[in-house]
């Protein structure tokens, strides 16, 4: 027997779900859902209180966590184990290297034992530091709590900080004086986390969230005023569209982006005057991006208008910045994506990537002249900090490997040099030679090359006998980065290769990658996650019944296809709020984000053949009578980004469906959304958890 299925042994009996049939018919095409009922009827006022939920879905997730705690009974040892192990990589009392702001350092550091950041500042002439934000104290006696944004007024007088105390995303905004240290009367409920200031510090923008949870209007909020009394800016009507308000690094402009996963619209007003009547940059049209960044009388545009698939960057006067007066500056070169764009008084920087490998480009914008700073690993993570002072001509990036730290730099781009400013310690100690990261291609079933990062140890043998770890994510064009990662030495210090699947759907080879795993190309996405775990399985990295999935979010959809599609290739899998329902939730426009996803997965209300698309991959539509591998599905209650049915929907037609004894086990954490538990050590005792699970999957319990 593998081992895969042999870990599993004398379990108690599997919850069995009760079924409700419950038909829709769509395009003249009926399905029959036997598990709706999972879904609570008052679901939106449930995410606010946890407490309202219905009874008879309580009590099964109950018994779904009390049958995964009795399924992993024997994992409990192991799980302290690796807590331990990755608690102890971290050191506790960390603190950021402060940021220059005027004439104040702003930071934040934890304590140890802490579980929330604090934010602090230092008097830039030197002094003794000053707390602005203790998120610990803020936490007392809450069983979920994360902070949002902290963002100081101009003056450095204020501070605009929020929470959400549910994991239901639902923030409160709150402003402290930071002379007194104490909170002003000012509550802003329903917000999207974080704001804008305007410039007299005598208020701030903010964006505020409908009962669907979808940001729909921007208001200013003026202090010392009732929530009820702010001004509407601008309200989005099409609940396709998502609404964020930011400010510019001079602090002249508020910007307003309306935006899809393919379409975005950009509105000005200057920020010294709330009453203004914001002005349209570029009307938006569908496929057509734009973001702005303040170079003093100039926007910069980053963009793929005009058939740049992969971003150009332009230029407009802050006064007439419509398209109609944007110039040329960095052209479209196919091939390189470019990412992001910061202005500075005297250079333009921005971070690319191309042959899957990301780079900062500085340019002089005088002279023109430009330079990039790159590294030489096979394999790394750049992130760029930038500044948050216009006039400077010093930037911040940081820089990793799957075997390197961290290191933080400070960047002096008139001189190129380079001064490291920290190397994030690892405690219990690292050393990077006895690690080797690989870059190797997998023949995807079309030709295509995927990349596939790989880390092990030097004595880990490559003759298929080793367990993987096998990490994929693939969609919104979100590229997976080779970085440093703490956590998953636990599994490679046991002998694990563990890697990442950079498929398509995401950007790691430009922006034609993404477009090649979205809406009817997204079976490329599943299959070309399955050729890497064929590929790591021919060339002897591992086997295939060695190879535990993992993938969260759409990256959890990810799992739920490739366990229909290839079960086989997988001697395990574990997905985290993973988006399995996929074709009942794109056909319901009143969850929080099914219009604005439309474009990433097509509509299926409008479009006979989206429905045909998405009930082709759909994982909870296509469980079928087959044998599976071990499967962890993880959920939260309050998660408004994948609703908690979605996984115990899929759990039950697993069991309900498959033909063999591997066992389907579902953990749902009550009290939290997401992003899973809030605090940086509850949420190692997930990961631990998920570890722990891979471990016995393999038979290394």
């Amino acid at each position: 027997m593998e081992p895969s299925l042999s870990a599993f042994q004398n379990l108690p009996a599997a919850p069995v779900a009760k079924k409700h049939p419950l038909t829709d018919t769509r395009h003249g095409i009926s399905r029959t859902d036997d598990y709706a009922w999972m879904r609570d009827a008052n679901w939106q006022a449930m995410f606010k209180d946890p407490s309202i939920l219905e009874p008879e879905i309580r009590a099964h997730l109950e018994a779904e966590n009390a049958y995964q705690q009795a399924a992993m009974a024997d994992t409990e040892a192991l799980q302290k184990v690796l807590f331990a192990e990755m608690r102890g990589r971290i050191k506790e009392d960390d603190s950021s290297v402060p940021a220059p702001d005027g004439p104040w350092l702003y930071g934040l550091r934890y304590v140890t034992g802490g579980e929330q950041p604090k934010h602090f500042r230092l008097p830039r002439a030197g002094g003794p530091e000053q707390l602005l934000l203790d998120g610990d104290h803020e936490a007392e006696g809450k069983a979920y709590f994360r902070l949002a944004g902290a963002g100081h007024s101009p003056d450095h007088a204020l501070m605009l900080w929020g929470y959400d105390d549910k994991g239901s995303e639902f923030f409160t905004l709150r402003v402290r004086d930071l002379a007194t240290g104490e909170d002003l009367p000012d509550v802003i409920e329903n917000s999207g986390g974080g704001g804008a200031w305007a410039a007299d510090c005598k208020g701030f923008f903010y964006t505020s969230v409908n009962d669907n949870h979808r940001p729909d209007k921007i208001f200013y909020h003026r202090l010392g005023t009732a929530q009820s009394e702010d001004l509407l800016i601008r309200e989005e009507t099409d609940s396709g569209f998502f609404m964020g308000v930011s400010d510019t690094s001079l602090n002249d402009f508020i910007l307003i982006g309306v935006n899809d996963h393919e379409t975005s619209e950009c509105w000005v007003m200057p920020a010294n005057d709330p009453t203004a009547a914001p002005r349209l940059v570029a009307a938006r049209q569908t496929g057509v991006e734009y973001s702005l960044s303040e170079g003093g009388d100039v926007f910069f545009i980053l963009t793929n208008a005009g058939g740049a698939k992969d971003f150009k960057i332009m230029q407009a006067p802050v006064g007439a910045p419509e398209p109609d007066n944007w110039t040329e500056v960095v052209p479209h070169k196919p091939g390189r994506l470019i990412l992001t764009v910061s202005a500075y008084q005297n250079h333009l920087v921005w971070m690319e990537r191309e042959n899957g490998l990301p780079r900062i480009v500085v340019r002089d914008r005088t002279s023109g002249e430009e330079h990039a700073i790159a590294f030489d690993e096979e394999a790394y993570s750049l992130g760029f900090q930038g500044s948050m002072e216009y006039a400077t001509d010093t930037v911040r990036f940081s820089y990793s490997s799957m075997t390197t730290p961290s290191e933080l730099y400070d960047y002096t781009m008139s001189t190129r040099e380079r001064r490291l400013l920290k190397r994030d310690e690892v405690p219990s100690g690292h050393a990077p030679e006895d690690y080797v990261t690989r870059r190797v291609m997998a023949p995807a079933e079309d030709g295509e090359q995927v990349p596939v990062t790989l880390l092990y140890r030097k004595s880990t043998p490559l003759d298929g006998s080793a367990p993987c770890l096998l990490y994929g994510y693939g969609s919104y064009g979100i590229a997976i980065p080779a970085g440093f990662n703490t956590n998953c030495l636990s599994l490679v210090d046991r002998g694990f290769v563990y890697a990442i699947a950079h498929i398509r759907g995401g950007k790691e080879k430009g922006f034609a990658w993404y477009e090649a795993g979205k809406r009817g190309a997204k079976t490329n996405t599943f299959t070309d996650f399955i050729a890497a775990a064929r590929h790591l399985d021919r060339e002897n990295f591992t086997s295939h019944d060695r190879i535990v999935a993992q993938g969260g979010s759409a990256g959890g959809m990810l799992m739920g296809a490739v366990a229909n599609m290839a079960p086989e290739a997988f001697g395990g899998i574990i997905a985290a709020v993973p988006f399995v329902d996929v074709l009942n939730t794109m056909l319901d426009d009143t969850l929080p984000l099914t219009p604005p996803e439309w474009p990433e997965w097509g509509n299926p209300v409008a479009s006979h053949e989206d429905y045909l698309t998405i009930a082709g991959y759909s994982p909870y539509d296509n469980v079928t009578a087959q044998a599976y591998p071990p499967i962890l599905a993880v959920a939260g209650l309050t998660d408004p980004r994948v609703t908690y049915w979605e996984p115990a929907k899929w759990v039950a037609r697993l069991r309900e469906k498959s033909t063999n004894d591997a066992p389907v086990l579902f953990k749902i954490n009550m009290a939290a959304g997401h992003a899973g538990a809030s605090g940086r050590f509850q949420r190692l005792e997930e990961i631990a958890f998920e570890y722990a699970f891979a471990l016995k999957v393999v038979g290394k319990v």
